[in-house]
C-alpha cells in the first residue's frame, strides 16, 4: 500500500494530539531517533505523543487509511533498533507512549496493577512498594524504560529466576490494532480458558502487531527480608555447581544468580565513578546471589550463612562478601548493572544476548572463547548475566591495539558465530533484548520454515497493510 504522508495528513495527525502532543523539529526529536549506543540513528518527519487510547486509535486509523507506517516507542532503551524509525529509508511516523503514564488501578486483594504503557518501570516498583507489594521486573534501565516497551520486548532482567519474564507478569492488555480498533483485554484473571490467549500475540512482538496502551500486571507480596552475597568462584563450571546446590538447599527463596568475569569488574572500576571492589583479592569469576523471603531477616541471613559455610568447606566458593546493609546491597548491584556502560569506555563493543541450558553454559563459554580468538586474536570476551536462567550477555570488546571501526565492521561475522553456537547447543540467539532491526536477518537464518510461515501469517492477519513497525522482527 502506498504511503501518502503529505502536509494535509500531517496536520490532521497533529490535530489529533493537540499542540503539546507532537514534535517536528529535528533538534528536539534527536533524542528519540538515536539508540543509546549510537548504533542506530533514524529519521522521521513527525513524532506524536498521544495522551489517551482514543488519540492512539485515531492516529492508527488515519495512518491505516493512508498507508502510513508507524513505529511505536517507549523509553528508547532498547539494544536492537526496534523503536527507531526510518532505518529502512522510508517515511515513518514515530509514536511515543511517554504521555500515557497513568496508574489506572491497584487491586491489592487481587494482587494486580493496571497501568498505562508510558509508566516508568522504577515508578511502578515504587508504587507497588508503597502498598506493601512487589512488582518484580528489574533491569539496568528501569529508571528510564517504560512498561509498554518492556512488554513489547518481553524483557527479562535479574529476577527471572524466581518470577519469570515480563510475559509471566502480564495478566491483561489493552492494544490499539493497526486499523484503529481496540483490543480490550484488561482482565486481572489468573485462570481464563475462553479461547486463544490473544494477549500473548502482542507480548514480545515489538510493536509489529499493534500499539500497547495499557496492561494489567501481577503483583506479589513484598519480601520481608533480602540477603545478598558477592562470591568468588573458580570458573563457570563451579558457578553452575554452586547454582545447583543453591536451588536444592534454598529453593524458591533464591531470586537472582548472576555471573561475571574479572575483566568486566576491571572495566567498571576503571570507568564508573564510585564503584569499588567488594573484595581485597582478585578472582577470575564472581557470582552475585540474592535471597528474598517472607520470613524474618535473621532467618534468611542464617539460611545464607549456613549455605555459604558448607560451600566454603566443599570448595565450590573461594571467597565471599555478604551485604550488611541496604546500601551495601545497592553497591553490589550497581557493579553488576554498570557493566554495559563501562564497556563503552573500552572502545568498540559487540553485544550478544544468548541463552543456553544452564548445564551447557560452561561448554558454551569454552567453545565461544576459542572461536572468537580464532576469528580475531586479542579480542576481549566480556560474558556476564543471568546464569540462573541460562541467559548470558556474551559481549566482545575490541583488542586494545585495534581501531574501533575496523572492529565494528566485523559485527556480522561475530554475530553469526556466536548465534550459531548458541542454537547448536539447544539455545537461543535472542534471550531478552528482542529482534528489532539488528537481528531480523538472524531470525530468518536460524528459524525453521514453519516458524517463519506461522509468524508471517499472524502478521498478515493482524496488519495486512504492514504499517506497524515495518522491517522490525520480520523483514
Amino acid at each position: 500500500m502506498n504511503s501518502t504522508l503529505n502536509s494535509q495528513v500531517i496536520e490532521k495527525l497533529k490535530a489529533i494530539t493537540g499542540a503539546s502532543g507532537w514534535l517536528d523539529d529535528a533538534v528536539e526529536m534527536e533524542p528519540y531517533l538515536t539508540e543509546w549506543r549510537g548504533l542506530f540513528c533514524g529519521q522521521t518527519p513527525l513524532l506524536l505523543s498521544p495522551a489517551t487510547v482514543g488519540e492512539v486509535s485515531a492516529i492508527l486509523r488515519l495512518c491505516h487509511e493512508h498507508g502510513i507506517s508507524i513505529v511505536p516507542q517507549g523509553g528508547n532503551t532498547g539494544l536492537a533498533g526496534g523503536a527507531i524509525p526510518g532505518l529502512n529509508g522510508k517515511t515513518e511516523v514515530l509514536v511515543s507512549s511517554r504521555r500515557m503514564n497513568a496508574i489506572r488501578e491497584i487491586d491489592t486483594a487481587n494482587y494486580t496493577m493496571t497501568v498505562e504503557a508510558g509508566c516508568i518501570l522504577a515508578e511502578l516498583q515504587n508504587v507497588a512498594a508503597e502498598e506493601g507489594l512487589c512488582f518484580p521486573l528489574s533491569l539496568a534501565a528501569e529508571g528510564t524504560c517504560q512498561i509498554g516497551g518492556n512488554i513489547s520486548t518481553n524483557a527479562g532482567g535479574t529476577n527471572v529466576l524466581h518470577y519469570g519474564n515480563t510475559r509471566d507478569l502480564v495478566l491483561g492488555l489493552e492494544v490499539v490494532l493497526p486499523d484503529g480498533s481496540v483490543y480490550e483485554g484488561l482482565r486481572g484473571l489468573r485462570k481464563d480458558n475462553s479461547g486463544y490467549d490473544l494477549k500473548q500475540l502482542f507480548i514480545g512482538a515489538e510493536g509489529t502487531l499493534g500499539f500497547i496502551t495499557a496492561a494489567t500486571l501481577k503483583l506479589f507480596p513484598a519480601p520481608r527480608s533480602t540477603t545478598t552475597a558477592w562470591l568468588a568462584v573458580k570458573d563457570p563450571a563451579m558457578a553452575v555447581q554452586l547454582y545447583t546446590e543453591a536451588r536444592g538447599r534454598i529453593g524458591d527463596e533464591l531470586v537472582a544468580f548472576e555471573l561475571m568475569p574479572r575483566i568486566a569488574l576491571d572495566m567498571v572500576f576503571k570507568h564508573i565513578h564510585g564503584c569499588r571492589d567488594p573484595m581485597g583479592v582478585s578472582y577470575d569469576w564472581y557470582v552475585l546471589m540474592e535471597l528474598a523471603s517472607a520470613r524474618e531477616q535473621v532467618l534468611t541471613d542464617d539460611l545464607l550463612t549456613e549455605f555459604l559455610a558448607s560451600c566454603l568447606e566443599s570448595g565450590s566458593v573461594s571467597d565471599g562478601v555478604v551485604a550488611s546493609s541496604a546500601a551495601q546491597r545497592n553497591e553490589l548491584w550497581r557493579i553488576r548493572h554498570c557493566i554495559s556502560e563501562a564497556e563503552k569506555g573500552e572502545g568498540g563493543n559487540i553485544k550478544h544476548d544468548i541463552s543456553v541450558p544452564v548445564s551447557r553454559m560452561p561448554d558454551f563459554l569454552t567453545a565461544a572463547d576459542k572461536a572468537m580468538q580464532k576469528l580475531l586474536p586479542g579480542v576481549r570476551p566480556v560474558p556476564f548475566g543471568h546464569l540462573g536462567d541460562g541467559n548470558l550477555h556474551y559481549n566482545l570488546s575490541q583488542p586494545e591495539s585495534m581501531e574501533t571501526q575496523a572492529f565494528i565492521d566485523m559485527w556480522s561475522i561475530f554475530n553469526k558465530a556466536v548465534h550459531s553456537l548458541a542454537v547448536d547447543m539447544d539455545g537461543s540467539f535472542s534471550a531478552e533484548h528482542g529482534i528489532g532491526s539488528l537481528k531480523a536477518d538472524e531470525l530468518e537464518r536460524l528459524s525453521s520454515t514453519t516458524e517463519m510461515r506461522l509468524m508471517r501469517s499472524i502478521k498478515q492477519a493482524i496488519d495486512p497493510h504492514g504499517i506497524m513497525n515495518p522491517g522490525k522482527v520480520l523483514k
